[in-house]
């Protein structure tokens, strides 16, 4: 199996979308984009996909412009088309059309030399879930402590 490097993680998403379904898709670069990736120049905050003609597209990413690619350099937020099957693409198009839905991606990694993204079929957090969630999340850190409080005293 290759080894998986991240290069970074759209932390925001599951903060603000219930992920229903990931999916790994390849990426079409620039070979400044790759060299800029391997320097750990990207930014996926604001990105989605965006499904056009029977093709899917990776939109609003930000990947760095590569320091030493002179007038070859690339432009940082332009669409990047995404490899995936016609089948999945096909799939992820009826999902999308129901109410709520949206493509985001999760992570961009290297799979040994490989550029992949996962993306997440999402549906929109409502003020009320983000709130139970960061409830939950404060809970479990207290119940750590206390146990590792208790631990500790014996």
């Amino acid at each position: 199996m290759s080894e998986i490097r991240t290069i970074c993680k759209n932390r925001k998403a599951r903060h603000e979308y219930h992920i229903e379904d990931t999916l790994e898709a390849g990426l079409s670069l620039l070979g400044s984009e790759v060299k800029s990736l391997r320097a750990g120049g990207a930014n996926l905050t604001d990105a989605y996909v965006q499904l056009k003609k029977g093709e899917a597209f990776l939109v609003s990413a930000h990947i760095a412009p590569y320091a030493h690619a002179n007038r070859a350099n690339h432009e940082p937020r332009r669409e990047r088309k995404l490899l995936l099957h016609a089948r999945e693409i096909g799939r992820l198009s009826i999902k999308v059309n129901e109410k709520g839905f949206t493509l985001i991606p999760l992570m961009l990694y290297f799979k040994g030399a490989r550029v992949k993204v996962e993306i997440g079929l999402a549906k929109g957090k409502k003020l009320h879930d983000k709130r139970t969630d960061i409830r939950k999340r404060e809970a479990d850190r207290d119940m750590e402590r206390a146990l590792r409080r208790n631990y500790r005293d014996r």
